[in-house]
C-alpha cells in the first residue's frame, strides 16, 4: 500500500515536471531544438548537461553556468526527477573555471562535474556521452538507447524557469568575430539578425559574411533580417572572403566536383572522424570513392553516411587537398531520406587511439585561420534587449510547426500562448517574446509590433 502510494506520488511530481516545461515551450536550446517535454517522458540511468560547448568563439553556456548556477542545479534535478535518473553529470571544459567554481559549492550528491580537455568535438552529444560515462551510442541510434538523457546549460535553465511559471521568450547567444564590440546578450526571440548585431558595435570588415552558429557547424545567414530563434547559436563575422565562408557557400556539385578530380585517398578524413574512433563504421574516404565511381561499391558503406553528425573535421581539418566529405555526406543523407533508407550496421571496436585523435581547440583555430577573432569569453550583457519588431518562426524545433491562436491586430502581453502544438504531434508552443500587437500571421512567422494599438 505505501509503495503504492509512493509510485502514485513519484508520477505526478513526473507529470507535473512534463506539463510545465511543455506548457513553457522548452526546446533544445542547441541543434536542431529538440522538444525538451518529450525527453523527459523518458527513462534513464544518467542525465548529462553538455556543457563543453566546443564550437571555436561561441562563449554562452559556459557564462549562463557561472551566472546562474542555482537554476542550472535546479534544472538538472527536476530533469532526473522526470526520467528517474540516478546520476546527473554536468560536463565543462577545465578552463571554464568560473561555471565550475560557482557550480562546485551547490552540487547534491547524486550530481558530479566532469572535466574534459579543450578538444573538439567535445560538444557532440555522443562524444560528450563517451567521454564522461564511457557508454557508446550506437550507429543510428540515440543517447536514450543506452540510457542517457543530454540536453544543453540553456535548456536547462530554461526547464527550472519553466517550473517557476515562466516560458521561453529570450535566447542568449554570442556574437563575436569581425565585430567592434564582441558581446553575448540576451534578446526576445524575433529579434532580428540585423539588431543583434548592432548590439556589438557593427562589423569591422567590409564586405562582411555572417554565420548563425559555430564556424563548424554553422550556416551562412544571406540576410540580416533573419529572426533569432529558440536554437540559435551565436552570430560570428567573418571577412566574406574568408576561407570558412568560401567553403560553406561552395555548392554541392562543386563539392562533388572536386572529389572526383583529387581524392587521394589517404584516409585522413576517416582516421580522424570522431563517429568513426568510437566504433561507428562511417569511413568518409570510402564514400566518397563510392560516390566518385557512380556509386559502384557496397551500399552498406554509402548508407552509413546516415550516422553522419556533420561536425566538420573531414571538410574543415582533415582533408589536405580541399575536399569536403561532410557535404557529401549531407547530399547522400538528403537522397536517402527521401527514400525512408536506414542504416542498420553494428557498433563495432573502439579505435586505442581515440582520444588522441580529437582535435584541441587552439589547433582547429589555428587551422581555420580564426586566430584574430579569437578573444576571451564575450562578455554577458545582463539586461534585456527590447526590439520595436519581432517575427518569431512557428517552425523552431523538430516536429510540426506551431498552430498559431492569435490573428492580425490582436493586442498580446509578453509570454501570452501565441501557437500551440498541432494535436497528436511533435512540436512546441511558442509565445509572445514582446508586448504589442500582432501585425501579420502568415504560414511562416508570427510578427508583433512593440506597442500600437489594435488594427480594426
Amino acid at each position: 500500500m505505501i509503495k503504492r502510494l509512493l509510485r502514485r506520488k513519484v508520477a505526478i511530481i513526473m507529470n507535473d515536471i512534463v506539463a510545465k516545461v511543455k506548457a513553457a515551450g522548452v526546446v533544445g536550446a542547441g541543434g536542431a531544438g529538440f522538444p525538451t517535454h518529450v525527453k523527459l517522458e523518458a527513462k534513464a540511468d544518467i542525465y548529462i548537461v553538455n556543457g563543453a560547448e566546443c564550437e571555436p568563439m561561441l562563449r554562452t553556456d559556459q557564462q549562463l553556468a557561472a551566472h546562474y548556477p542555482e537554476l542550472l542545479i535546479e534544472g538538472i534535478t527536476h530533469a532526473m526527477k522526470a526520467t528517474g535518473a540516478k546520476e546527473g553529470i554536468i560536463a565543462l571544459k577545465a578552463k571554464y573555471q568560473a561555471a565550475i567554481k560557482a557550480l562546485e559549492p551547490l552540487l547534491p550528491t547524486q550530481i558530479r562535474i566532469e572535466i574534459l580537455r579543450d578538444i573538439y568535438p567535445a560538444g557532440d552529444e555522443v562524444i560528450t556521452i563517451w567521454l564522461t560515462t564511457g557508454r557508446r551510442v550506437p550507429p543510428g541510434g540515440i543517447p536514450l538507447h543506452i540510457g542517457v538523457v543530454v540536453n544543453n546549460v540553456q535548456t536547462l535553465i530554461n526547464v527550472a524557469r519553466a517550473m517557476k511559471g515562466e516560458v521561453v521568450t529570450t535566447k542568449t547567444l554570442t556574437v563575436t568575430g569581425a565585430v567592434k564590440s564582441p558581446v553575448t546578450v540576451t534578446v526576445p526571440i524575433g529579434t532580428s539578425m540585423a539588431d543583434v548585431l548592432a548590439l556589438a558595435g557593427g562589423v569591422t570588415c567590409d564586405p562582411a559574411a555572417y554565420i548563425d552558429g559555430g564556424p563548424m557547424m554553422g550556416k551562412v545567414v544571406p540576410d540580416l533580417s533573419s529572426p533569432v530563434t529558440k536554437t540559435t547559436g551565436g552570430l560570428i563575422v567573418l571577412p566574406a572572403d574568408h576561407l570558412l565562408i568560401k567553403s560553406k557557400e561552395q555548392t554541392v556539385e562543386s563539392v562533388l566536383r572536386i572529389a572526383k578530380t583529387v581524392c587521394e585517398q589517404c584516409c585522413y578524413c576517416t582516421e580522424l572522424c570522431p563517429r568513426h574512433i568510437i566504433g561507428h563504421e562511417l569511413p568518409p574516404h570510402l564514400i566518397v570513392r563510392c560516390v566518385n565511381y557512380n556509386s559502384v561499391g557496397n551500399p552498406q558503406i554509402l548508407r552509413s553516411a546516415l550516422t553522419c553528425s556533420e561536425c566538420g573535421v573531414c571538410e574543415a581539418y582533415s582533408c589536405p587537398v580541399g575536399i569536403s566529405p561532410m557535404r557529401v555526406n549531407m547530399a547522400l543523407k538528403k537522397e536517402f531520406r527521401t527514400h525512408n533508407l536506414r542504416y542498420e550496421g553494428e557498433l563495432g571496436q573502439a579505435d586505442p587511439l581515440a582520444e588522441y585523435r580529437l582535435i584541441p581547440s587552439a589547433r582547429l583555430v589555428s587551422r581555420l585561420n580564426l586566430q584574430s577573432w579569437y578573444p576571451p569569453a564575450a562578455p554577458l550583457q545582463p539586461a534585456l534587449y527590447e526590439p520595436e519588431q519581432v517575427t518569431i518562426p512557428l517552425s523552431q524545433h523538430i516536429g510540426a510547426p506551431s498552430v498559431p491562436v492569435v490573428k492580425g491586430g490582436d493586442a498580446v502581453n509578453v509570454g501570452q500562448l501565441i501557437a500551440e502544438i498541432p494535436v497528436d504531434a511533435l512540436g512546441a508552443c511558442i509565445h509572445a517574446s514582446i508586448t504589442g500587437i500582432v501585425e501579420q500571421v502568415s504560414l511562416q512567422a508570427i510578427t508583433i509590433l512593440r506597442g500600437g494599438a489594435p488594427h480594426d
